[in-house]
């Protein structure tokens, strides 16, 4: 409802005044404590209220001002059309209206005719509370040339920001406010007639920002709405730096308590009884380009009797580096290997030959580039090694691995084998040990997919891309389809670059080109075909080098809309907009008496594909709880309350029933099932006592009455007898009796379900339906 120019303008203020100011709401009670402050005071009569929208003068020699003089809009760091650069002339009628409700309409055609030849100028500001934003759908907008409008919202600092204008206003479009603010600017002029325009506003809860995923691991969010958390953790091998958890605070921009938190791998450390886990070059120390000589060193102890494995995932040590693996903790223990002793990398990993192993990395200049990655795994004596593979997975025969076991890998989507067989076995009794190298899963710098779905990586994904990279995926899907691209990460260096293609290599029509980092967005192809090419700089030595990429894809329908969902019996639908396309809503209501089974609101998915099934309405054959009696118990006969359960309350020792001890789920139509009456009540048996005393001495006054009223009656009975053979008198008592007519039914009207059954008529109208022949 518009907020000031209501028709119950006049009812509002008297229930405003009736209530001490208290603000009506369509909110639940807890949102009520977050209205603006002085919501719903200063309502002003209509003819005030058009006089302060447009600033009228107040007299015949005053002037128009350029906004009211008195009650500011509500959010003092939104501009008001004073502020905005004009140059309209001093006939301008300007006005500013807000709103609060959270609902409502902006329609022009509310605005009062105007004066010929006068100008108009006004801000429609709603403000909402706070943690809730504004959405605006446009209903109609037809504007004369020249008339200018305008959406508005403010950032988190207060700056303005332009949502949308005249040009890019269609019907049916949807803009959201990223604050609890948003403000329509409309400027007429009266040369062309002044045009109209209706906007439909409602509120919806703001919510923070998806946190970034820190590099080498990862973060579940699980609410983004104000309370929300969202909780970090690394890969094996790296530690957190910052907070483990994150809260969404409530504010007109919502945001996270703190900065999304870093996963670094230390520089050294100590492990005891180790069994799995990994050892890696140190992180470089961030905001540095010197040169950092460390030396770093890890010790590793594993359980007692058992030794350790070291694989070697990552070898990519820079030409002063240095790595020395030691078969346990002192000085003179023997080396598995020494990277300074030029020999070759094992790859097939080293055992150790006691419990206990020592690392030791020595280095100037830590970077990403470079460095090691080192997984260790303790195990038994009499039986091989657990098996590793990154980015894939693997089966066994024998999860003890013992001699005769066969393990067999398996890669992640975006990966394929190499470097290995995908099948090994564990052989030799006497020492056992694999007959091959666990294989290697690569993330591949190019290639032709055509499934329906699919993952593309940077090339060495999870690790960094390497220099000099000329990388082409071709993905083809159904002829009847299009490709739609999800693009969760891309974090390139300035001289690398994505570029995605609408076709094949020979259709040239670029999508887009990507440098540097990007949020995550999604993009689709206009045919079943789409190549994305990827090339780093050789030398990757001005700008470094990125994280990399991570794109899903997936096949799509060609249309833009999601199919029209069915009407459900005994329930209605509402839809968000008159077109289905991505983001629309369907909610789903069920009629009084039934209750909705499934999903309230269902959305388009962006591969046009509703987010679950449409729920259905069931009638409702169960009581709700109607609650304990105080100082009682309660047998129930169905503890799920269906249709026929009795519910038999017991008071506690020391009290008294009053009331029915029994009530009845009773099932009606139309119209949800009631309890047949109402709940009894416990009362002290000294209350009881009392109360029984003074309605005694009630009961005996009321017989004294009844008494001297039997002896009046019998005498005029007797009166009436003698008269009716002894004169003409005929008294209305001798003729029918103008009770016969009252029956049980008609006197008792009633439901059941509302009394319990208990007939209020008074004996003696009964006694007389039964002398009329009435049953």
């Amino acid at each position: 409802m518009r907020a000031t120019f209501s028709k119950g303008q006049e009812l509002l203020q008297s229930v405003l005044a009736q209530r001490g100011g208290v603000f009506p709401s369509a909110l639940p009670a807890d949102l009520l404590t977050l209205l603006p402050k002085g919501a719903g005071a200063g309502i002003l009569s209509p003819q005030e209220e058009i006089r302060k929208r447009l600033a009228l003068p107040q007299s015949a020699g005053s002037q128009p001002t350029s906004s009211p003089t008195t009650d500011p809009p509500l959010n003092p760091k939104f501009p008001t059309p004073a502020s905005f650069p004009t140059s309209a002339p001093s006939t301008t009628q300007r006005c500013v209206v807000n709103f609060t409700d959270p609902e409502g309409y902006i329609d022009s055609s509310d605005d009062p005719p105007l004066p010929d030849g006068a100008f108009l100028q006004c801000t429609y500001t709603v403000t909402v509370y706070t943690g809730y934003g504004v959405e605006l759908q446009v209903k109609n907008v037809n504007l004369s040339e020249g008339e200018q409008l305008s959406i508005r919202g403010l950032d988190e600092g207060g700056a303005l920001l332009i949502l949308a204008n005249e040009t890019l206003l269609v019907e049916g479009q949807v803009i959201r406010s990223p604050t609890n603010v948003i403000s329509v600017f409309f400027r007429s002029f009266p040369e062309g007639g002044m045009g109209n325009f209706q906007l439909h506003y409602q509120i919806f809860r703001l919510s923070c920002a998806l946190p970034r995923r820190p590099h080498f691991g990862e973060v579940s969010v699980l609410d983004l709405h104000p309370g929300g958390t969202a909780r970090f953790h690394c890969h094996m091998g790296y530690h957190l730096q910052g907070a483990q958890s994150l809260t969404c605070l409530n504010a007109s921009l919502p945001t996270w308590n703190a900065r999304e938190p870093t996963c670094r791998a230390l520089c050294g450390g100590s492990v005891k009884n180790a069994t799995v886990g990994r050892v890696l070059s140190p992180s470089p120390l961030p905001n540095s380009n010197s040169t950092q000589s460390r030396s770093c060193s890890w010790s590793l102890e594993a359980p007692p009797g058992q030794r350790l494995h070291l694989h070697l995932e990552r070898m990519a040590l820079g030409a002063t580096d240095r790595l020395v693996l030691w078969s346990g903790l002192d000085a003179g223990s023997v080396v598995l290997f020494d990277s300074g002793r030029g020999t070759q990398i094992p790859f097939e990993g080293v055992i150790s030959e006691g419990p206990s192993v020592r690392v030791q990395f020595i280095t100037d200049m830590p970077s990403h580039a470079t460095g090691f990655n080192i997984r260790y795994e303790a195990f038994e004596k009499g039986h091989c090694y657990e098996p590793y593979i990154q980015n894939g997975n693997f089966s066994t025969s024998d999860p003890t691995y013992g001699v005769g076991a066969v393990v067999q890998f398996s890669c992640d989507p975006g990966h394929s084998l190499e470097q290995g067989p995908p099948v090994i076995e564990c052989i030799n009794a006497r020492d056992p040990y694999w007959n091959d190298t666990e294989p290697l899963c690569k993330a591949l710098c190019g290639g032709d997919l055509s499934g329906p779905s699919g993952v593309i990586l940077s090339p060495n994904w999870p690790e960094w891309y390497g220099e000099g990279e000329d990388c082409s995926w071709r993905i083809h899907v159904g002829e009847e389809k299009r490709i739609l691209l999800d693009v969760q990460l891309l974090n390139l260096s300035d001289s690398d670059m994505v570029t995605i293609l609408d076709g094949d290599e020979g259709t040239t029509r670029i999508l887009g080109q990507y440098v540097g980092g990007t949020s995550p967005f999604k993009l689709s192809s206009s045919s079943p075909d789409l190549t994305i090419t990827f090339h780093s700089d050789p030398a990757g030595l001005v700008f470094g080098k990125g994280e990399g990429f991570i794109i899903n894809y997936m096949e799509v329908s060609r249309n833009d809309s999601c199919p029209d969902l069915p009407e459900i019996q005994n329930g209605w639908k509402t839809t968000s907009h008159a077109a289905l396309v991505r983001g629309s809503r369907i909610t789903y209501q069920c009629d009084p008496g039934y209750d909705l089974v499934g999903k309230e609101t269902l959305i388009c998915q962006v591969d046009l594909t509703w987010s679950t099934q449409p729920p259905f309405c069931e009638k409702i054959m169960y009581c709700s709880d109607p609650g304990h009696v105080e100082h009682s118990t309660r047998s129930l006969s169905d503890p799920k309350l269906l249709v026929g359960t009795t519910i038999q309350y017991t008071c506690n020792p020391g009290y008294i029933l009053q009331g029915g001890a029994i009530i009845t789920c009773y099932g009606r139509e139309p119209g949800t099932p009631v309890w047949t009456s109402h709940l009894p009540h416990c009362v002290l048996a000294e209350a009881t006592a009392d109360s029984s005393f003074d309605g005694g001495n009630m009961a005996l006054a009321i017989f004294i009455l009844v008494l001297l009223l039997s002896v009046l009656l019998g005498g005029a009975y007797v009166y009436v007898t003698k008269c009716r053979y002894h004169s003409n008198l005929r008294l209305p008592l001798i003729y029918p009796h103008p009770y016969s007519q009252i029956t049980v039914e008609t006197e008792f009207d009633n439901p059941l379900y509302e009394t319990g059954g208990v007939s209020n008529v008074p004996e003696h109208l009964v006694e007389v339906a039964r002398d009329r022949g009435h049953p």
